[in-house]
């Protein structure tokens, strides 16, 4: 009989089928992990969309060391935990150690390897070994032809459930681009490709000592990826994203998922004809 990895795995990769990884960047309360993952999971369930709640425990790469990290790792698993029980939501996490994989693992659902980690071969190897769903997100000094090799130290491992998500490349100071042809190099490796479209408009940097956003922008490179072939979506959102404690410029207000995900669904079935 599948385990809980398997079936979720199969739902994600559904053929033609569009999935979300969406929630506040970081841990700032359970209460709000459980609004987020709760409102999207509805609203997820009334639009056929497989959904993967997402937070970080600690956000190690913070522009400021004064800035807000999170409830660091155990506590934010414990969270994560009672979020994923709650709610009835897979979790997606991310992780910067060998040892916070192995931890992370015995909770959530898919291990995240962040950008500016995803050439880090032991920190991917121990992620592989748990066994989890692995999130490759590419870094921002990458072409997406050389995630191929990123990819390829994951599946050296034994990885056979693998996700690559495009976040953006630096585009000079403060600023990254989407590049659209990404979508179609990066499906080439062989696994599902998501587009994160928040961290896309990010600004590194761009608020002195934090980095700034521009989330107007992120509905409409979101409908683009879509249209340019992305399996998944990732988004950061938040009630508030004014009042977010990180990330907040660039994060799309919860209110608006709902006519987002429903105007790319559209998108996606328009799509199929390409």
């Amino acid at each position: 009989m599948p385990n809980r990895t398997e079936l979720l795995w199969r739902a994600l990769t559904r053929a033609r089928h569009l999935f979300l990884i969406a929630g506040p960047c970081v841990i700032e309360s359970e209460g709000l992990c459980l609004r987020v993952a709760s409102t999207l999971a509805r609203t997820c369930k009334q639009l056929g969309i497989s959904y993967v709640f997402k937070a970080s425990y600690d956000k190690a790469n913070r522009t400021s060391a004064r800035s807000f990290r999170g409830p660091g790792l155990e506590q934010g698993l414990e969270i994560l935990d009672r979020v994923r029980a709650q709610a009835g939501v897979p979790i997606l996490t991310d992780v910067h150690t060998a040892a916070q994989a192995e931890a992370a693992a015995k909770v959530v659902d898919v291990l995240q390897i962040p950008a500016f980690l995803c050439r880090q071969t032991d920190l991917i190897i121990a992620a592989v070994r748990t066994g989890k769903i692995l999130n490759l997100k590419k870094g921002q000094f990458l072409s997406p032809r050389e995630m191929g090799q990123v990819v390829r130290k994951a599946t050296g491992a034994g990885a056979r459930r693998v996700l690559v998500t495009e976040r953006g490349t630096t585009f000079g100071y403060h600023n990254l681009v989407a590049d659209m042809r990404s979508i179609p190099i990066l499906r080439r490796i062989g696994f599902p490709v998501v587009f994160d479209a928040t961290h896309s408009v990010q600004l590194p940097g761009g608020g002195g000592d934090k980095s700034g956003g521009q989330r107007e922008f992120a509905p409409a490179l979101a409908r683009s990826a879509v249209a340019a072939g992305a399996d998944g979506l990732f988004v950061e959102t938040h009630p508030d994203p004014d009042r977010a404690l990180s990330d907040g410029p660039n994060m799309i207000p919860l209110a608006d998922m709902p006519k987002l995900l429903k105007c790319l669904l559209k998108i996606k079935a328009a799509s199929r004809c390409g």
